[in-house]
């Protein structure tokens, strides 16, 4: 077996962001893409929406990260991470009746290239996005799935939801 590379511990290093990404779990994968991770369909939310109506349906169906898109065109403006909003909520930084727009992330879309993530996308591809490999070593915790023209949102797949795959599925 292969020593690890010291660019897979490295944070955000030069370094890690041109050597190689080696997926922990590739064994595991043998072809497996998103589709087998079997996301739950996506809760997209709009931005007028109050704070305590995303907090309610993500409780309700056990979601870390809902989606935001436009009420009219229904395109992706970014997310909301409910354990940051849980926190925003405590330290009084947002109220149950705010509109989501006040505490949700916005995906910047001028001079970035985005990964696109669909359910055919092979499982080692998901895994390095997550590590980073894709964003300079920025490791990501979820990713929104698409089609391949980015048109519909269709699920979320996040970091636990690999890793529970990875440990079900024999080396």
């Amino acid at each position: 077996m292969a020593q690890p590379s010291t660019s897979t511990t490295a944070n955000t290093s030069s370094a890690s962001s041109s050597a190689p990404f080696v997926s922990k779990w590739a064994s595991r994968y043998r072809g497996a893409a998103v589709e087998d991770l079997q996301p739950p369909a996506a809760l997209s939310l709009n931005p007028s929406d109050p704070i305590a109506l995303a907090l309610t349906l993500a409780f309700e169906r056990d979601y870390t990260h809902l989606t935001i898109v436009d009420s009219e065109t229904r395109s992706l403006l970014g997310y909301i991470a409910i354990p940051q909003l849980q926190a925003l909520l405590d330290s009084g930084h947002a109220k149950p009746d705010d509109h989501i727009s006040s505490a949700m992330t916005r995906f910047q879309r001028k001079g970035k290239k985005y990964k696109v993530i669909t359910m055919d996308t092979p499982l080692e591809e998901l895994e390095a996005f997550f590590e980073g490999a894709e964003t300079g070593g920025q490791k990501q915790e979820f990713a929104v799935v698409t089609d391949d023209n980015r048109r519909f949102v269709l699920g979320v797949a996040t970091r636990s939801d690999l890793e529970e795959f990875a440990k079900r599925r024999p080396a």
